[in-house]
């Protein structure tokens, strides 16, 4: 199947395909014109690191993932082991991104929010480095 039929059948753009290819994910058949021919197992294949992107794994960890995936005779614990990092990377970032979020709140509840130019978000970002 044509690159076309490929995005449709896993869900990613033809371009996201590309930017796999390009990063060694996925290596398709080559026709004699030089077009790109997919089969079932490429299919599989773009549709782990689909779902393995929409679970927020960077792609190196998506590349370990598939080395695992297609080792049969892995051990899961080492699958477990990524699994676990990139929750305590996620959890992490949620964290960072809910101080964030309580300093925003912070500095807006003491915002007046009417005509006058002062405001302590401004004057709160001019301080950052």
């Amino acid at each position: 199947m044509n690159i076309g039929e490929a995005a449709r059948g896993s869900g990613l753009s033809a371009k996201m395909i590309r930017h796999y290819e390009a990063e060694g994910l996925i290596t398709p058949r080559r026709l004699g014109n030089g077009y790109r021919d997919y089969a079932e197992a490429d299919l599989a294949v773009l549709r782990f690191i689909r779902h393995a992107r929409a679970l927020a794994f960077p792609l190196e960890d998506v590349r370990r993932l598939l080395a695992l995936w297609r080792d049969r005779g892995r051990a899961s614990a080492d699958v477990r082991r990524i699994a676990l990092d990139h929750v305590a990377a996620l959890e992490a970032k949620a964290e960072a991104m809910q101080a964030m979020a309580h300093s925003l709140r912070h500095l807006a509840k003491h915002c007046h929010g009417d005509a006058r130019p002062d405001c302590p978000i401004l004057d709160e970002l001019e301080k950052l480095p």
